[in-house]
């Protein structure tokens, strides 16, 4: 019973099941937080706990084999799993970036499989080498019973923190391009292997939208401020003064030209006009730091939680 999950591409699998197993036990699990670059996603389902016990016990429960991804933040959210079935035997083990949680009563594995840009970063002998066109360690995406990809966080990346030295696209090295640009390319490489790979009368596929950032307060009607510090409100209405960022038309221009049918979760404009969602200086960094890409739980990723299991069942 094999598993996985991806960082900025995070998959979720859930085993063949009926539609009645697979709420069983999200009943019994009660909620299990996925987190994927700085958003996570909560499975709740308390409609029925009634049925968890006898749920816990039957055959259908013993057969499973639910396949969960997590991604960034990990070992939090496994504890947040294990909080839910206390009592529950697990294992956890770590292989390279590849994390496993498995719940050995209920057959369930939870893997987090950190894969930042969807296509490979390979180390050569001039260093890591980001290459547009070629995924080799999507050989670990294959049999998933549920994917969800994401892909955009780190793509912008410069610095100490750019996990990668050079670019290669076509055979050709180069230091840096632009950023938009590789993104498409990178995706195209993608939605190439989707459709060459997976089956979707046996996987069903996602792509988590690209989840925005509040660094610049002119975008929402606000320019003397900076960030998101200090924002106790989110905007109202339906639009965002600032537009959708430009890698959201590159996403639905890709998705639309792939032969595999894939549900774009798209969750930017209502992550837009939460301003207010954000840790900022309360992150991880303080105020050195000041976080306003990822997301404060509980907020805004709970809804896109509610998109996504509203798409599941």
């Amino acid at each position: 019973m094999p598993i996985i999950l991806f960082h900025h591409l995070f998959t979720c699998w859930f085993c063949a099941l009926s539609a009645a197993a697979r709420e069983m036990l999200l009943l019994q699990m009660a909620a299990i937080c996925l987190q994927a670059g700085g958003f996570s996603i909560r499975l709740t389902l308390f409609t029925k706990p009634q049925l968890a016990p006898s749920f816990r016990k039957s055959s259908a429960a013993k057969r499973m084999a639910a396949r969960i991804c997590f991604t960034l933040n990990t070992d939090g959210n496994l504890l947040v799993a294990h909080s839910l079935v206390p009592s529950a035997q697990f294992n956890i083990s770590r292989v390279g970036d590849v994390t496993t949680f498995e719940f050995l009563d209920y057959e369930v594995k939870v893997m987090v499989d950190r894969s930042v840009y969807l296509v490979d970063v390979v180390m050569e002998k001039i260093g890591r080498v980001l290459k547009l066109d070629s995924i080799q360690g999507g050989k670990l995406w294959k049999g998933v019973d549920m994917l969800i990809f994401n892909t955009w966080h780190w793509w912008n990346r410069r610095g100490p923190t750019q996990p990668w030295d050079y670019i290669e696209v076509g055979g050709v090295i180069k230091k840096d391009m632009d950023r938009m640009q590789a993104f498409e390319i990178a995706l195209n490489t993608w939605a190439g292997w989707v459709d060459a790979n997976i089956d979707p009368s046996k996987s069903l596929l996602f792509f988590q939208g690209i989840s925005p950032s509040h660094y610049n307060g002119t975008l929402w009607g606000e320019p003397k401020a900076k960030n998101c510090v200090g924002q106790k409100q989110p905007l109202l209405g339906t639009t965002y003064p600032g537009g959708l960022p430009p890698a959201v038309d590159v996403v639905k221009k890709v998705l639309s030209k792939m032969k595999k049918p894939v549900k774009l979760l798209d969750i930017t404009l209502l992550s837009l006009l939460r301003k207010d969602g954000h840790p900022s200086m309360y992150g991880l960094g303080g105020s050195t730091g000041m976080d306003c890409s990822h997301w404060c739980l509980a907020g805004v990723p709970d809804t896109w939680n509610e998109l996504l299991y509203n798409l599941i069942l």
